[in-house]
C-alpha cells in the first residue's frame, strides 16, 4: 500500500525566505494557518527583500484561487506564470475554522508561534492516518514542536549544498605522482606563459580556473584554463610572491593569496569569489588588484565598493549626509586597506602620498545596496564586501547589474553570517560559489592562512 502524501504546515518565515516554497513539496499537501496569512499581510509593506517576497507569495496564492470555489477541498498547486518549477500533485489548504486549545503546554495564544503550534497539534489529531510535518526556519518553534510530539523540519530546498564541507574550495592539492599518472600530450609557451595539455578520465572532476598545487616545497602552481572531454589545459600561475612582481605594492604571502591575485588580475575572468576568515587578506588583495587595473592599466573606469549593512551589535541610529557619507561607517575595512595601499610607496614622500590619496579617492566609490536595482555598471570593478550576508536573490540582483567590461569580486566569510534565517548553506555567497564553478569566466579561491599579525592568528585559534 502506497504511503499517503504528507501534510506540511509552513511557518511564515519559510515563505518570507523563499516565495516559491509553496511549490517545493512534490506530491505532498500544504496547510497555511490563518495566523500565517495575517503575518504575511502585516509584512507586505515596504521595499525590503522580505516585503517583496511576501507580496510575491500573495500573488501566487491569488493566481491559484478560483472565484466561487470551495476552500474546504483545497486549492490545486499550479505552476506560476513565468517560472519553471516541477510542481507536484499536492493541494494547498487554508484554516477555515478556529482551533480549540486543549493543550496545557501551549502558552500565550497571542504569540504567532503558539498559534501555528496549535494548528499542527489539531491537524495531527484529525489526520492520524497521515504524517503532519511543521516546516519552520525558527529553531525554537521546532524545539517546542518536538516537545509536543510533532515532526518538525527546517526548510531544506533553499540550500545550495547539504553540508558546507562539500563547498568547492577552488584549490586542488596534488601529490608528486601527479605527472606520472597522466599523459602529457603537449606543452608550449605563449607570450611568456607556459601551458600543458593533460589527459583526463570521465570520472576525474576538473573545473575552469581551478587552482592546482603540488605538495612539495618547490611544487608547481597552475590554473586550469580549459576543460575538454578527454583533456585539460593548465597554465603555470604567475608568481606574485616576489616583491618585484607585486600588485600595487602588495605581494602574496602564501599560495592561496598568489592564486587569488592570479584570478583578480586576469581580464578573462569576470567574476571572482574569495572566501576566508578574518585576516586572510581578502579586501586588501581585491583592492590592490582593482587599483592596479584601474589606475595603472586603465582596464576599468573606477572601483565601486558596497556591502550588506547588517549590524553586529545595536543600531547606531540614522546617519546624516549623502549616500557615500552614510555608507562610510560601514566601510572601515575599505579605509583601513586604502591606508596600507597608499602608504606602501615610501619613496614619493608626503606630497606624493597626498596626491596618490586624492587620486585613489577619486576612483573609489562607495555605494549602498539599497539603490542597486535597475542600474547597469559599464567597465567598473565592483567589490561586494561581506557577501555572506546576502540572500541568493540579492546576489542575483547585484551580479545582473554587470555590463560590458565589468568585473565583480565577492568577499566574505560564511562562518560569520549576521542576517536572520540565513545559514552557511543558504547564503547567496555559497550559491554563487557553487553555481559559477563550471563557468569558464569565473574563479574561486578559499583563503585559509591569516596574515594579519601573530596576535590576530593566536586569538583566532584560542578564543
Amino acid at each position: 500500500m502506497a504511503e499517503r502524501p504528507r501534510l506540511y504546515i509552513l511557518d511564515t518565515n519559510v515563505l518570507m525566505h523563499d516565495p516559491t516554497a509553496l511549490f517545493r513539496f512534490a506530491e505532498h499537501d500544504i496547510f497555511l494557518p490563518m495566523i500565517v496569512l495575517e503575518e504575511l499581510d502585516r509584512a507586505k509593506k515596504g521595499v525590503s527583500e522580505v516585503a517583496r517576497n511576501v507580496r510575491q507569495v500573495s500573488r501566487f496564492i491569488g493566481q491559484m484561487m478560483e472565484p466561487g470555489g470551495s476552500l474546504d477541498d483545497g486549492v490545486e498547486l499550479a505552476e506560476p506564470e513565468g517560472l519553471r518549477l516541477n510542481v507536484g500533485s499536492g493541494r494547498l489548504y487554508f484554516q477555515t475554522e478556529p482551533f480549540g486549545n486543549g493543550e496545557e503546554l501551549i502558552g500565550d495564544r497571542g504569540l504567532a508561534d503558539n498559534e501555528i503550534l496549535l494548528a499542527a497539534l489539531t491537524l495531527k489529531h484529525r489526520h492520524e492516518e497521515r504524517q503532519v510535518v511543521l516546516v519552520s526556519k525558527d529553531i525554537n518553534l521546532r524545539i517546542k514542536a518536538a516537545i509536543h510530539g510533532i515532526t518538525a523540519e527546517d526548510y531544506y530546498n533553499d540550500r545550495a549544498l547539504d553540508d558546507l564541507s562539500l563547498l568547492y574550495s577552488g584549490v586542488r592539492e596534488l601529490d608528486n605522482s601527479f605527472w606520472e599518472q597522466r599523459d602529457t600530450h603537449d606543452s608550449w609557451t605563449d607570450n611568456g606563459r607556459t601551458f600543458y595539455r593533460l589527459g583526463r578520465s570521465e570520472d576525474d572532476e576538473w573545473y575552469p580556473n581551478q587552482c592546482l598545487r603540488l605538495n612539495d616545497e618547490n611544487g608547481l602552481e597552475a590554473i586550469v584554463r580549459e576543460v575538454e572531454h578527454d583533456s585539460v589545459i593548465l597554465e603555470v600561475a604567475r608568481d606574485y610572491c616576489r616583491s618585484q612582481h607585486g600588485v600595487w605594492g602588495i605581494h602574496a604571502r602564501n599560495p592561496e593569496q598568489n592564486f587569488a591575485l592570479n584570478l583578480l588580475m586576469d581580464r578573462e575572468i569576470d567574476f571572482v569569489t574569495l572566501l576566508g576568515t578574518a585576516g586572510t587578506g581578502k579586501t586588501l588583495l581585491a583592492l590592490a588588484a582593482g587599483l592596479s587595473q584601474t589606475l595603472d592599466d586603465k582596464n576599468y573606469r573606477e572601483i565601486i565598493m558596497t556591502r550588506a549593512t547588517v549590524s553586529v551589535g545595536d543600531e547606531i541610529g540614522y546617519l546624516p549626509g549623502t549616500e557615500e557619507e552614510k555608507m562610510t561607517p560601514w566601510m572601515g575595512a575599505l579605509t583601513d586597506n586604502l591606508e596600507v595601499l597608499t602608504e606602501s610607496d615610501t619613496s614619493s614622500g608626503d606630497w606624493g602620498r597626498a596626491v596618490t590619496n586624492e587620486l585613489v579617492a577619486s576612483r573609489v566609490k562607495i555605494r549602498s545596496l539599497n539603490f542597486m536595482r535597475g542600474r547597469t555598471f559599464l567597465n567598473r570593478y565592483l567589490i561586494i564586501d561581506e557577501a555572506q550576508n546576502l540572500t541568493p536573490k540579492q546576489m542575483k540582483t547585484l551580479i545582473t547589474r554587470a555590463g560590458p567590461g565589468t568585473k565583480i569580486v565577492c568577499l566574505g566569510n560564511v562562518e560569520q553570517i549576521d542576517t536572520p534565517y540565513l545559514t552557511e548553506t543558504t547564503s547567496g555567497l555559497t550559491f554563487a560559489v557553487d553555481r559559477f564553478k563550471n563557468w569558464q569566466h569565473a574563479g574561486h579561491i578559499t583563503l585559509k592562512r591569516g596574515e594579519r599579525s601573530r596576535l590576530a592568528d593566536f586569538a583566532s585559534e584560542q578564543l
